[in-house]
């Protein structure tokens, strides 16, 4: 989810924490805890000051291991700790149990939209990535402000909460069945369908898919229930080759294929090197695919350039590859 959805979430889970007799009854641990659900709430995206390193660094590592099954006891161990340094009069447990709890809905909403997470590191590396929420979804955002402000005319934050994620609820149950009748009808008009990959955009009725079959790739949208295809491509495997070994282990190359389940690729012979580019198929935008990966490599199999991330142009992506992804 987006940062602005996970605060949010961390102040729900303040107003359930009062369902806790010990929290309800002792104003500086509900404010303790306030803290601790908020915070907890937003730190395993603390990963993303690895941007100021480099993109490469970035991909491969957020909502990796910050989001994985050892972070998870850690960041809340060091939300609370930091916390109870400061009133060392309340209860450590229970301010360490909502804190954990905040970090622990994090990540389990964070695998919901298309991007997800490495959450069972280190036992699996794989993405998972269920694909029916947004990364920010105005509805979960709006209940949550709703919420809010019930609280802050009065309403009672226990039950306020409890109803708000009782509608919540059913409604991420629903759009798991929105899902599930999009991918039926993808598998009935496309029937050697592998996989489906589904991306929910902010309007509520319309949907970006990218699709793999025995030989190909379709990349599409289901606007009511109705698929459209808009491109398709053949799947053809990556060479044996010295040049594609070469690109697959440029840092940036690397980072892409870590992350990205659809793919297409292609190479362009340019006038003094050859540019291997990778494209992932789940992020088409108004006709233009913005997250890829590209490198460029000389006559003497040496890389010039590179980059991975998102680009909105051709122009600014040769300009990132001409000013270096290490200056960025």
């Amino acid at each position: 989810m987006d940062t602005g959805t996970h605060i949010v979430m961390g102040v729900a889970l303040a107003g359930l924490s009062t369902f806790d007799p010990a929290v309800q009854n002792d104003p500086a641990l509900f404010h303790a805890v306030f803290a601790g659900t908020v915070i907890g709430s937003h730190a395993p995206d603390f990963d993303t000051v690895l941007k100021l390193r480099n993109n490469a660094t970035y991909i491969r590592h957020h909502r990796g291991v910050s989001h994985s099954l050892p972070a998870i006891l850690l960041w809340g161990v060091l939300v609370s700790s930091a916390i109870y340094a400061f009133v060392p009069e309340v209860s450590f447990l229970h301010l360490w149990f909502w804190t954990f709890l905040a970090v622990c809905i994090h990540v389990f909403v964070d695998l919901f939209n298309a991007y997800g997470t490495q959450a069972l590191r280190p036992i699996s590396k794989k993405w998972i990535a269920f694909g029916f929420i947004n990364t920010f979804d105005p509805y979960i955002f709006g209940l949550h402000i709703v919420g809010i402000i019930a609280w802050i005319l009065g309403a009672n934050p226990s039950y306020t909460w409890l109803i708000i994620y009782t509608i919540l609820f059913l409604y991420y149950i629903k759009r798991y069945m929105d899902k599930r009748e999009i991918v039926n009808i993808i598998k009935e008009h496309l029937p050697d369908t592998i996989d489906v990959v589904t991306s929910p955009t902010i309007k509520h009725n319309e949907w970006r898919v990218a699709v793999t079959t025995t030989d190909r790739f379709y990349v599409g949208s289901v606007i009511d229930g109705h698929i459209e295809i808009v491109d398709e491509f053949a799947k053809i495997p990556l060479p044996d080759s010295t040049l594609m070994d070469i690109a697959r282990k440029d840092k940036n190359i690397s980072a892409f294929l870590s992350f990205s389940p659809v793919y297409r690729w292609e190479i362009n012979e340019v006038e003094d090197y050859t540019e291997v580019r990778f494209i992932d198929l789940r992020y088409r935008s108004k006709s233009y695919y913005p997250f890829v990966a590209v490198v460029q490599i000389n006559e003497g199999m040496e890389i010039i350039s590179s980059y991975t991330g998102w680009i909105f142009s051709e122009y600014k992506l040769q300009r990132k590859l001409y000013i270096g992804d290490s200056l960025l």
